[in-house]
């Protein structure tokens, strides 16, 4: 990767009356990487994506967008760049056909829309209406058309909001081919496992406020999270026959359910041999793992939002 950012933004600050959307958000991203902003609803993820494209205006700070500034450099840095909106919209009776070689004419270089089409699994949905198709195909079609002018830096907004499990990581895969292709590609989501899953670092904003920047991995070692075992019994189980397994930091009984908090490596070997020696009668044991969903409510002291 060149060390050259791709995206550079200082105090970044946007508001609307009283509310300040954005607050004073400072990130760069580099040239070839996935980079993830995340958060819930209503924490500045579309604001601060809106003025990177040049859609909104900002009312303080600096950004420069491939060597660009959105606000005074709009038509030539759209030649550049792709964006899948958060909300988009074609007429029901345009053709799969008709839109891309529509969004392919406003560019000065475009590239063969066909073999996108087979990408996207749409080679099929050509000749259908836009109002035809259905959610998913939709925001396949947005991908493509984001995709057209062949940009080097393509934003995904909220990229797999409303799709199925099986859809949202076919649509990983295909992100991630993106980026193989040379492409720098900044997303914004809500969803903890898809930015885990894809990003190379992640921005987490919360309420307008860049709240971490690092890598999955790094955010999640700096938590120093507890490990779990979650396990299910037929009758209740003392919690105090777990606290003083080595390790141990606390144990939360949840009707049949119980999980015991730990940082021990071997937090899973202590507690199914206290079961087996008290003969406790256990099944649908499970470990779990910090994740980045763990890092957000470290962060922000509450879960996600919906």
């Amino acid at each position: 990767m060149s060390d050259q950012p791709v995206i550079r933004i200082s105090g970044l600050r946007k508001t609307y009356g009283d509310l300040a959307a954005v607050d004073g958000v400072s990130f760069e991203v580099r040239r070839g990487e996935i980079f993830g902003l995340v958060g819930p609803n209503g924490a500045g993820k579309t604001t601060t994506i809106e003025c990177l494209e040049g859609l909104r205006q900002a009312d303080g700070g600096e950004i420069q967008v491939l060597g660009l500034d959105p606000r005074r450099d709009g038509p030539a840095l759209r030649e550049k760049i792709g964006a899948q909106l958060q909300e988009s919209a074609l007429p029901d009776r345009i053709r799969v056909w008709e839109a891309l070689d529509l969004f392919a004419s406003f560019y000065a270089h475009s590239v063969p829309w066909e073999p996108l089409l087979e990408q996207l699994g749409l080679s099929e949905k050509r000749n259908a209406a836009f109002g035809k198709l259905s959610g998913g195909q939709k925001q396949r079609l947005f991908i493509a058309l984001a995709l057209v002018n062949d940009p080097a830096l393509v934003f995904f907004d909220e990229l797999s909001t409303g799709l199925d499990p099986q859809a949202r990581r076919s649509m990983w895969d295909f992100i991630r081919a993106v980026r193989s292709a040379g492409k720098t590609v900044f997303l914004t989501t809500h969803y903890m496992e898809e930015a885990e899953r894809l990003c190379d670092r992640v921005a987490v904003i919360d309420h307008g406020r860049l709240a971490a920047l690092d890598t999955p991995e790094n955010l999640i070692r700096g938590l120093g999270a507890e490990n779990r075992v979650v396990f299910s019994t037929e009758a209740p189980v003392d919690p105090g026959m777990f606290r003083a397994l080595p390790g141990v930091t606390r144990v939360e009984p949840v009707g049949e359910r119980t999980i015991v908090y730990g940082r021990d490596d071997r937090l899973v070997v202590e507690v199914v041999n206290a079961l087996s020696l008290d003969r406790i009668k256990f099944r649908d044991l499970r470990t779990e793992q910090a994740d980045l969903e763990d890092v957000f409510l470290a962060l922000t002291g509450r879960e996600m939002r919906g």
